[in-house]
This record gives structure tokens, sequence and C-alpha cells, in this order.
């Protein structure tokens, strides 16, 4: 037996579409469903339990999350998918503070350990200030070139 319009029908009054409308396939449900001809005759059904009506289908996130899966890891962030300067992904400031805090940082160890004196951590920090080293390692490399580290007993390290 064809229960298409009566679906149509119980689609209608609920204000959902057909797919979502599931019938009884008990027999004695299917009399009562076939004879269904209103709005309010199809409610009734409803709350008796001879149809029901399944959840909204929602957008799968599994893509979704596939792809943060992704970026989380540091994927997908070659140049192509790059909008912005280099400059508004990462700022300048943000570039500087990290580098001279690292500079000033050891620069402070090895003025608290007694490596280095006064006048050399005066003159190391100005050339920081100044942009001279371009990192940490360059810095060190500075140092050891040209001798400024005092070892840990307190004479010039050679």
């Amino acid at each position: 037996m064809n229960l298409k319009k009566q679906k149509q029908l119980i689609a209608r009054s609920l204000g959902v579409s057909p797919k979502r409308v599931k019938l009884s396939n008990a027999p004695e449900h299917k009399k009562e469903i076939q004879e269904l001809i209103s709005r309010e005759g199809a409610k009734d059904l409803l709350s008796e339990g001879m149809i029901t009506k399944s959840a909204p289908r929602g957008n799968s996130r599994t893509r979704a999350n596939h792809i943060a899966a992704q970026k989380k890891k540091g994927r997908r962030s070659g140049h192509g998918s790059r909008r912005g300067t280099e400059n508004a992904r990462f700022g300048d400031k943000d570039k500087w503070m990290i580098k001279i805090r690292a500079l000033r940082a050891l620069l402070k160890k090895f003025k608290d350990e007694g490596r280095l004196e006064t006048s050399t951590y005066r003159d190391l920090y100005r050339k920081s200030k100044g942009n001279f080293f371009r990192n940490k390692r360059h810095m060190l490399l500075f140092i050891e070139q040209n001798s400024l580290l005092k070892s840990k007993e307190g004479g010039k390290k050679e």
C-alpha cells in the first residue's frame, strides 16, 4: 500500500521534510495511517507514537576537524595559504621583543655569575639595543672572538 500522500500530509502538519517522517511498520498502525485525512489526525498519530519525526541532519564536521588537526601540527601554512604581509602575520615589534629579551637575559646571567666586567656588560648591552647582534648565537660568537668572558674562577678566559 502506498502511503506517499499521507506522508506528505504528516510532513506538512509537522513542518518538516517528508524524508524526516518515519511511519510505523505494524499492520494495525498502517490501517490507521492509510485512513489519515487531516493535519489534526497527523498530530494525534504523532502523540500516539505511530509516526516519528527524525532529527534534522546537520553538516558533518569531519573534514573541518581533520583540517584543524592538520593546522595544529603546522601543516597547510605554505605561501598559497597566506593572507597579509609577513609583518602582519608576526609583527616586527614582537620579533624584536623576543630577541632583545633573550640577549639581555644572557648578558644578565653572565654579569650575575661575575663572568663579565661592568664596562664590558654596558658595551654589549648598548650593542644589543642598537641591533648589532642578529641573535644570541651571534652575540656569543662576538664575545668568544673578542675574549670578553672571564672564566668561572675570575681570570680572563683564553
